[in-house]
């Protein structure tokens, strides 16, 4: 009997186990060079399907050597064409003609590739992929009841995070280095396991990088090149919530039934933001809610009347696009972190969806900020109305977020009205932070005391003047703040004509404008109460941060800063705050040029003031 074998088959290795069994003994597997260059290339490429295949190979000359089975390779080698066309079916295409040619039984454990072979005429035989029953892991050993996620390097002790939500302590739980051939092993069953078992998947497969969800765990199996050693990391969720166990339980389950919300879970790494995202979930699906969820990888740990989506061919926003077709009542966005996740959330909200994203921020403020710049302004309260922040485990901040038109707090000129994006506080209904356009800035103002040691509209209103009296005057400029609607500006003597213009007529459209009087005066005049630097006659601003060297290109002020990829910070030049911004995936901060931010710091760095970023 001749026998031909996809790539499937192989892959599986269940042709080796059909001649153990007894079915193909005797026979002539005839294994076609296509599957040969398939498996090759998802090897060179480091996918565990390629080295599973190969294994399969070695199986089967084994079986030749006893003399249990024949085994020749036929056919040719697949064209670069063919190659890159495999995804179209051309190399499945090459395979069955193989089988037809030598009137072999096809064999494979691609349903589709069955299909289209009976249809072209050819004796299939079809074996569906096994799955087993796993009884558990062999990384498992290193977790307890306290246990979150384990690590484990070549050349390195196991280290795993144990402790209580929000205290959590790495540690050492193994005395001796495990070995690179150690490692190896347990990725290799981790993959196995996962692709044999019903109760796990692979959720991601790249060259030097395999993500598994096998039961509870989530595991990632990096290797080299990509990583420098062969590393494993596997986590769990070790506590399940329902929202009776939080504060706020009551008022926020009406609030999520009465409308479909804008919703954005917040908090720190660890903090318990996916855990209260589980029970958010659970709670809606048991109030004649529809939920799905969107995940990258997928490991919200929901009950089965939640269907679980992760990105569709590699794009959360075909994702949205399916799941806006199903119409559920509710999403759930686990994690909300890349521009195009904000865009999606955006969207979808805007669709009428019921959206809840989960979104790292070391303060609740600091996730609603995270959309200014991704989307209109005007349209945050639209697409987020609740913040919640999520310490320990436990809701420590939550925030109702609205839109007024009104004058500014701490702004008194009736003219200067404008929307404000107001945020208050849940539980108290006081309003604690302001966002709006200011002289084409966008700012967000504290509106508690503690917050800053100078007023944000103070603060807001010195560097507006400033920036208004720098664009005419030649030389350094000083603000002092009389009050809220007096200040006094400080000019070399050779800029006071500049700035006041002729009959008075520039500075008078500057007060017009800013909606202040100003008072023009020399710096020899000035007290010397009134810091050099702008701090609004309070003393010199002592600059804290990471001291931070800008490069101005073509396009961007370039502002590095290693090791907080994702996070959000505040720019400042000798100490007063410039701006607030994340940090990009590279390390850096990149503002565009031309923009009224970057036109504020490449004033700051041409005074050779010190620019400092600030992180939490």
């Amino acid at each position: 009997m001749n026998v031909v074998p996809d790539t499937s088959a192989v892959v599986d290795g269940r042709i080796s186990g059909k001649v153990d069994d007894g079915e193909f003994t005797g026979a002539t597997i005839l294994v076609p060079e296509a599957v040969v260059s398939e498996l090759e290339s998802q090897a060179n490429d480091g996918a565990e399907s390629g080295w599973s295949g190969l294994s399969e190979l070695q199986r089967l000359a084994d079986l030749a050597d006893d003399g249990e089975i024949t085994v020749e390779y036929v056919g040719r080698r697949p064209g670069p064409e063919e190659r890159g066309w495999a995804h179209r079916g051309e190399i499945d295409a090459v395979i069955r003609e193989i089988a037809d040619e030598r009137d072999a039984v096809f064999v494979t454990s691609d349903l589709v590739q069955s299909e289209v072979a009976k249809a072209k005429g050819l004796d299939v035989e079809y074996i569906a992929p096994k799955t087993r029953d796993v009884s558990s892991l062999s990384i498992e050993e290193y977790f307890d009841e306290t246990t979150m996620s384990v690590h484990l390097r070549a050349e390195s002790k196991p280290m795993a995070k144990r402790g209580e939500v929000g205290d959590m302590h790495y540690q050492e739980i193994g005395d001796e280095p495990l070995t690179e051939d150690e490692l190896e092993e347990y990725g290799q069953e981790i993959v196995q396991n996962a692709k044999q078992s019903s109760e796990g998947f692979i959720e991601l497969d790249e060259p030097g990088m395999t993500i598994v969800q096998f039961r509870d765990y989530r595991i990632a199996i990096a290797e080299p090149p990509f990583a420098d050693a062969w590393e494993i990391t596997a986590v769990r969720p070790i506590v399940k919530t329902d929202m009776e166990d939080y504060e706020f339980a009551d008022e926020l389950k009406d609030r999520l039934l009465e409308r479909q919300r804008g919703v954005l879970i917040s908090g720190s790494p660890g903090a318990g933001k996916s855990t209260f995202a589980q029970a958010v979930a659970e709670f809606l699906a048991g109030h004649d809610f529809a939920v799905k969820t969107m995940e990258k990888p997928r490991d919200l740990q929901v009950g089965p009347e939640v269907t679980q989506y992760t990105e569709l061919g590699g794009e959360m926003e075909k994702t949205a696009d399916s799941l806006l077709m199903v119409r559920p009542d509710y999403t759930i966005y686990d994690e909300v972190r890349k521009t195009d996740d904000f865009e999606v959330f955006a969207d979808m909200r805007l669709a009428g969806v019921g959206m809840v994203g989960v979104v790292h921020a070391t303060r609740a403020i600091d996730a609603l900020q995270r959309l200014v710049g991704r989307v209109e302004l005007g349209m945050i309260p639209q697409i987020v109305d609740t913040v919640v922040y999520i310490e320990a485990g436990q809701i420590e901040k939550v925030y109702d977020v609205a839109t007024q038109v009104k004058v500014p707090e701490g702004l008194m000129e009736e003219d200067l009205a404008r929307p404000v994006i107001t945020i208050q506080d849940f539980e108290t209904g006081r309003p604690e932070y302001e966002i709006y356009t200011f002289n084409r800035q966008v700012v967000t103002v504290p509106l508690t005391e503690g917050e800053s040691d100078e007023g944000g509209v103070d603060r807001l209103a010195r560097q507006e003047i400033e920036r208004e009296i720098q664009s005419v005057a030649r030389g350094r400029v000083d603000v002092d703040l009389q009050g809220q609607n007096k200040a006094v500006v400080y000019v070399e003597e050779s800029d006071i004509s500049y700035v006041i213009g002729k009959g008075g007529g520039r500075i008078e459209d500057i007060e017009n404008r800013l909606g202040i009087d100003i008072d023009v005066r020399t710096h020899d005049e000035k007290p010397s109460t009134v810091d050099s630097g702008g701090g609004g006659g309070g003393g010199v601003a002592q600059p804290h941060g990471e001291v931070v060297t800008p490069e101005i290109t073509a396009r961007h002020v370039v502002i590095p800063i290693d090791g907080h990829a994702g996070e959000t910070v505040e720019v400042q030049a000798d100490g007063e705050y410039l701006f607030t911004a994340t940090v990009g995936r590279g390390g850096d901060i990149q503002v565009s040029r031309g923009s009224a931010i970057a036109e504020e710091l490449e004033r700051a760095i041409d005074m050779e003031r010190q620019i400092t970023v600030v992180t939490e």
